[in-house]
């Protein structure tokens, strides 16, 4: 059977197809660029490791640089049998106030800005951000350049300035195959000026992994294609369900677009998902990774970086 369309909510994308009943990608070499490979699980890519490399992405991204990042792929593929109930379900998000630990994400692939979603996480070395995998790594392909983390943007304001990434960690299931099922990844962020880590600078949300399935989260994002503009906090909330598409992913109904992709989920005050992608058939809901073992395997190797 040929499985419905997919399109991440990082902003520009193209669509992805395939044969498979689940959400994975045709399998491909270890992705360029990927110094170390930590096991079966975790690939890392040094990203911003110069005081100079770090003042150059930092003057990289101007208000200008920002407000062209890509907006998403709004393209869709006809009607799913899942599709009619998915859309009575439809929540909209909802705008938030800015929170510290939550902020967007901007990089370059293939030569292009692009705008995703990230979340500042309880760490050990305090200077990790969590985002989706196809947020810092094209899945299969290259790791993105020119990362860095916003916390608390809100129309144009960085009120916290801009963190560059040291070092990027997402699965080697994403990073080989682009398997949806695991497209989560970490960034490890430089010190500021003054030596502060970033988590020591705007706090952080804890994390957790193997929880039941099926529970109610608050999913944030900075939604970037219309009718948002990327400028300010979302958020919808709910309880998630199976995917019932054959993924192992849970699907939250919201309206969020592109640029939203790798907003945290919480659930209990705790991070344990990320916006990952939406079906081309049905616009009403986003679907996360199970933050299950092999994810924690990856946070582990970013957290002690």
């Amino acid at each position: 059977m040929k499985r419905p369309l997919i399109r991440p909510l990082l902003a520009g994308l193209a669509l992805i197809g395939g044969s498979a009943a689940v959400v994975t990608a045709a399998p491909a070499a270890a992705a360029p660029g990927a110094d170390v490979v930590h096991g079966a699980d975790v690939i890392r890519h040094q990203a911003a490791t110069t005081a100079s490399e770090h003042a150059r992405i930092t003057a990289y991204w101007t208000e200008g640089r920002m407000e062209r990042a890509l907006p998403a792929d709004v393209r869709f593929a006809g009607e799913g049998k899942k599709a009619t109930a998915a859309k009575k379900a439809r929540v909209a998000a909802e705008p938030e106030t800015p929170q510290p630990e939550l902020g967007k994400v901007f990089f370059t692939l293939g030569g292009q800005d692009y705008v995703c979603s990230g979340t500042a996480t309880n760490s050990g070395n305090a200077d990790v951000v969590t985002t989706a995998g196809h947020c810092l790594n094209e899945g299969p392909g290259a790791f993105a350049t020119n990362f860095a983390f916003v916390p608390a943007y809100d129309n144009g304001s960085r009120p916290y300035g801009t963190w560059t990434a040291e070092q990027l960690f997402t699965t080697s299931q994403w990073a080989n195959s682009g398997d949806f099922n695991y497209d989560a990844g970490f960034a490890v962020m430089n010190e500021d000026s003054s030596g502060r880590s970033l988590t020591d600078v705007v706090g952080s949300y804890p994390i957790a992994f193997n929880l039941a399935r099926g529970l109610t989260y608050t999913a944030y994002g900075y939604p970037a294609a219309r009718p948002f503009d990327g400028e300010s906090l979302y958020s919808c909330t709910g309880t998630v369900r199976q995917d019932p598409n054959g993924s192992d992913t849970q699907g939250l109904s919201c309206d969020m677009t592109g640029g939203s992709s790798g907003g945290g989920w919480i659930t209990g005050g705790r991070l344990n998902s990320v916006n990952s992608f939406k079906y081309t058939f049905d616009s009403s809901t986003m679907y996360g990774p199970y933050f299950g073992s092999t994810i924690q395997s990856v946070y582990n190797q970013a957290a002690n970086a």
